[in-house]
């Protein structure tokens, strides 16, 4: 099966080589690249939890100051994985839903007076600050990287990539959706996929991209890609 990963390359590394080792014919299409932003120092005693939504929050944290042992809450485990390695010790995962998430932190953190930290980038998919806030909880969000697309591709890879189209794409965020239909449009690609699986995080990512003719769109959260060959 050919299947085409859009993320970048650290971050889709390690499926590349599972995928490949699985028999699987694997292309990299990268959609955006990640650019850190710098924030204002922060005072880490002032927080009892922290949350993050994406490894790279967590990659472009300076985290040598906080408490390991502050209460962490990630969306997934890719997330999770990067906590742990990053030295936090209470990290509470979700299923790689933000919804999920939410849940995980009402039900454990109960003391709504003490302020949660919330890390992101600088476009999020969901508002949820916003919601925990509206439960009476304290928040604070920094916005610590930027997600760049990639605008020019090889023209050599366009071109295997029409003469060989995927079965499977990956898409794992609203920008990567947005500047994938981008790429499709400006390679003159539009017509090429109706028999690929489009896999996609969250119906506002796919929304995005239904004005393509695909094969069938799967949702899925990180961590499924896997099984979700065994669907098509």
């Amino acid at each position: 099966m050919h299947i085409l990963l859009t993320r970048p390359l650290e971050d889709s590394h390690e499926m590349i080589l599972k995928f490949q080792s699985l028999g699987h014919y694997v292309s990299h299409l990268p959609l955006i690249n990640i650019e850190s932003l710098r924030y204002e120092p922060l005072n880490y005693s002032e927080f009892r939890g922290i949350i993050f939504t994406s490894s790279n929050a967590i990659k472009f944290l300076d985290v040598k100051n906080i408490d390991k042992k502050i209460l962490c809450f990630c969306v997934g485990s890719a997330t999770e994985k990067k906590a742990r390695s990053s030295g936090f010790q209470n990290v509470f995962a979700a299923d790689g839903n933000v919804d999920n998430l939410k849940e995980l932190i009402l039900q454990n953190f109960n003391n709504i007076k003490e302020k949660l930290l919330y890390v992101t980038g600088e476009i999020i998919s969901s508002n949820l600050d916003q919601e925990l806030i509206s439960r009476g909880y304290s928040m604070e969000r920094v916005i610590n990287y930027r997600a760049n697309p990639i605008k020019e591709y090889d023209q050599d890879f366009i071109q295997k990539l029409k003469l060989k189209m995927p079965e499977i794409i990956y898409v794992y965020s609203q920008n990567s959706a947005i500047n994938l239909l981008k790429v499709i449009k400006n390679y003159q690609l539009e017509t090429l996929w109706m028999n690929t699986n489009l896999m996609c995080i969250g119906e506002k990512t796919s929304s995005i991209l239904n004005e393509i003719k695909w094969k069938k769109i799967f949702l899925f959260n990180p961590g499924e890609e896997e099984f979700l060959l065994y669907k098509i």
